[in-house]
């Protein structure tokens, strides 16, 4: 029984260094390995990632792991696309028939290549070629024997289901139970040819097959992306002798009940006549063990053990054990590699263990199995480490908790030190200046980092360090005073201005922080000081309603635009003096938005469709055509992209230079009211009709997160200059504040009576302006330093 269960650890010995193989392949390559070209913002971004962090903060820090992650997202997307095309043309290659000659599947490859799901992440395909044991050569009745095969494949689709399911949404796992003919086909030449018609897709095939006294144990593997399979023998596993030792095994408990009926002074022949086939397997055993002692070398002889139905059904379970451990490890390794998802076993094992599964597990010690696939993940976790090492200390104190019951605590101990490592690593924090790391700790903590410190306490308490647990309840009080005093200092309203006699359309502030700008549909444009208040200067000359206002990043410009038709145009002011510069006109439909370029090079102006203005001498350059109301309009840090968002609920990328359109991204199920880029570039953020804020991935317009927190139209979004807070005005007349990077909302604002229009931010975040229906503007201090924190994927 301990060979048969070496194979376990045999894979992890086998297996992580092939994952690792591929982490680290996939790390050093990157997107080079594919056909795609990288966009220009893409490849700066590398650049800048690549750069060494020596002597950065602990936010630049954090702002670089956040950009790892999305290279990773980025590069994820692209071997789904790669994927999805090699899909295409692989029914189509002229070899096909000579392929099918060795398929060794009861399924065509269109019928694997054509299934479409609605998963997130892509599922691992489970295939099981099981072996075909010949009970003949036992002393047995045949007709007594269940289907090995069968009793396999329910005992590991039971426990697929239950945790690794094709439905959930996080692992997703296809178990493709009698898919396999096994009856005729074993060995590469199968393997071989399913990877060359399903390489598009992952593939996890468990087989093993019948030689002489043992079963030669393989695993065939390959994920998303791989040039190559991994194709090996992992284990012989003799289970001739496994099956006679379920036999030995209970004969020796039928001595024990012989024995204990010979004492009450039954007759030792009646009851020899109910013992059974275990009556002859004791006399077999007792002759090998007095021969054993005589010195004889009993291993070169034929000994025979009579087997039955409970001997077929224990090793069944054996094999079914080692089938589901396999199984699960290999699972975690992919979706781990491809999907940022934490591993699973190491919270399955312990009750696996626990449950008995193995029947002879006390052939190998559960430490021994434990230590070794701890080991098996380390190695994963640490080719992890330059690609996404912000995810590391979760990881590796996930993999702790569960050695935590372990007799030998060193090895749980050496994981919890390497996630906290890790964790001071990753804020640039050194243990030279601090008795111990829980210290360290404590110099660099932030709320965020609550959940994390809470595991940790968790683990110290159940491992019986009441000192480390007691420090890290230190760190946790620590971490409640900068929650509380982050509630003292929330935001504070500190002026209300009320000139305007309209619904407030649209703020803006100027660069240098000391000009604050209202457009409103009482036909006024009011200039005002943002410091203190005052108003400095009214404009009208013939506005019409007004429904927008931008100010150029060098502030000389203000750009406004009119929804009043037909006034409908847009005019550019001197902000200085109150002087018109020009009135552009071309627009048939009112006018909703205009904005400037990060540059103050061009003008956008939105209205049926989106005009691109000469800001400086007022020409028109190009004209971006839409089927509907735009409404909102961005524009990227460096000009490239121009986001458009429109009442047909959708929203168009474009080329603003040029004009060419390069995205439209769906989701909103309402008009799409607002937009915001984030300062960096990277991600983009549209509010709707619908109640809800999106954020997607700007480069590969991947949808990332839905925040719900309004009970009307999100009217207005703004970033903060650090790219870590959104602030959202709605309909519902509030203002939500949100931590970008944890989707939670920190505050929310009240005290406008209608909807909230506009929003706006001066330059160093320290004042937000909201312009409303009420017919008032409202300036609030806004005392947040928030800090970024990259996501984690929870199960």
């Amino acid at each position: 029984m301990e060979q048969g269960l070496r194979l376990l650890i045999q894979l992890v010995l086998e297996f992580a260094p092939v994952v690792v193989n591929l982490v680290q392949k996939r790390t050093a390559e990157g997107l080079a390995t594919t056909n795609y070209q990288f966009p220009q913002i893409i490849e700066e971004v590398i650049e800048f990632v690549n750069i060494t962090t020596n002597g950065k903060s602990s936010e630049e820090e954090f702002q670089q792991e956040k950009l790892q992650q999305q290279l990773a997202l980025y590069q994820r997307e692209t071997q789904l696309q790669i994927a999805q095309q090699q899909r295409n043309t692989s029914l189509q290659l002229p070899e096909v028939n000579k392929v099918l000659d060795s398929w060794p599947l009861r399924l065509y490859p269109s019928q694997i290549l054509e299934t479409r799901n609605s998963h997130r992440n892509t599922p691992l395909k489970i295939f099981i070629a099981p072996p075909q044991i010949k009970f003949d050569q036992f002393d047995c009745n045949p007709e007594e024997i269940s289907d090995i095969e069968r009793i396999l494949a329910e005992g590991l689709r039971e426990f697929i289901n239950s945790n690794y399911s094709l439905h959930n949404p996080v692992r997703p796992t296809e178990f493709l139970a009698g898919a396999w003919d096994s009856k005729r086909f074993h060995s590469e030449s199968s393997i071989k040819a399913l990877f060359s018609m399903l390489k598009t897709e992952p593939i996890l095939i468990l087989e093993s097959d019948h030689d002489g006294d043992y079963l030669n144990f393989r695993i065939a593997y390959w994920g998303l992306g791989q040039e190559n399979y991994f194709y090996k023998t992992i284990s012989r596993l003799p289970y001739k002798e496994i099956i006679q030792e379920f036999a030995k095994s209970r004969a020796l408990e039928w001595k024990k009940i012989r024995d204990e009926l010979v004492n009450l002074g039954e007759d030792l022949e009646e009851i020899n006549q109910l013992g059974g086939d275990n009556v002859q397997n004791l006399a077999t055993l007792e002759k090998a063990e007095k021969w054993q002692v005589k010195g004889i070398d009993i291993s070169k002889l034929s000994l025979k053990y009579q087997i039955n139905q409970q001997d077929i059904a224990k090793f069944s379970q054996v094999l079914i054990t080692c089938h589901c451990l396999v199984a699960a490890w290999v699972a975690d390794a992919y979706h781990l590699v491809h999907h940022d998802v934490p591993p699973l076993l190491p919270e399955l094992l312990p009750s696996l263990l626990k449950d008995k599964l193995v029947p002879a597990l006390q052939a190998m010690s559960e430490d021994n199995i434990l230590q070794v696939y701890a080991t098996g993940y380390q190695q994963v976790y640490q080719a992890l480490e330059k690609e996404r090492r912000y995810w590391v200390p979760e990881l590796a104190l996930q993999l702790a908790q569960s050695l935590s019951h372990l007799s030998d605590r060193s090895w749980a101990k050496e994981q919890v030190d390497y996630s906290i490592n890790t964790w001071l690593e990753l804020r640039q924090v050194t243990t030279q200046d601090f008795t111990n790391s829980l210290e360290a700790m404590q110099s660099a903590i932030k709320i965020e980092d609550e959940e994390y410190v809470f595991k940790l306490k968790e683990y110290f308490i159940a491992v019986g360090d009441r000192q480390s647990a007691a420090t890290t309840e230190t760190i946790l009080q620590a971490i409640a005073t900068l929650k509380h005093k982050r509630t003292l200092e929330s935001p504070e309203l500190i002026h209300t201005l009320t000139s305007h006699s309209g619904k407030v359309a649209s703020v803006a502030i100027s660069p240098d922080g000391e000009t604050l700008v209202s457009g409103c549909a009482d036909q006024t444009i009011n200039i005002w000081n943002l410091q203190t208040g005052k108003q400095i200067r009214t404009l009208t000359s013939n506005l019409g309603e007004v429904s927008s206002v931008a100010i150029s990043p060098d502030g000389n410009f203000l750009a406004v635009g009119s929804c009043q038709h037909p006034k409908s145009n847009v005019t550019v002011w001197h902000l200085q003096t109150g002087q018109l510069i020009h009135t552009l006109l071309g627009h048939q439909k009112p006018v909703n938005v205009v904005d400037i370029s990060p540059d103050g090079q061009i003008l956008a102006s939105g209205s049926n469709k989106i005009k691109i203005w000469n800001l400086h001498k007022g020409d028109r350059i190009c004209t971006l055509w839409h089927s509907a109301s735009v409404h909102a309009v961005a524009i990227s840090s460096d000009g490239s992209i121009l986001a458009s968002g429109s009442s047909d609920s959708k929203i168009r990328l474009w080329n603003p230079r040029t004009g060419d359109p390069l995205r439209t991204l769906t989701g909103h199920t309402g008009e799409v009211k607002s937009i915001a880029i984030s300062p960096d570039g990277q991600l983009l953020f549209s509010g709707s009709a619908d109640t809800t804020i999106k954020i997607w991935h700007l480069i590969t317009g991947k949808l990332l997160h839905t925040l719900n927190g309004h009970a009307d139209a999100v009217k207005s979004i703004v970033i903060s200059p650090n790219g870590q807070l959104l602030f959202s005005g709605s309909g519902d007349r509030t203002i939500n504040i949100w931590r970008i990077s944890t989707n939670e909302i920190l505050y929310t604002l009240t005290g406008h009576s209608g909807t909230v229009n506009s929003l706006a931010l001066s330059p160093d975040g320290k004042l937000l302006v909201s312009g409303s229906s009420d017919k008032t503007i409202k300036i609030w201090q806004v005392y947040l330093n928030a800090e970024y924190k990259p996501l984690l994927l929870k199960s």
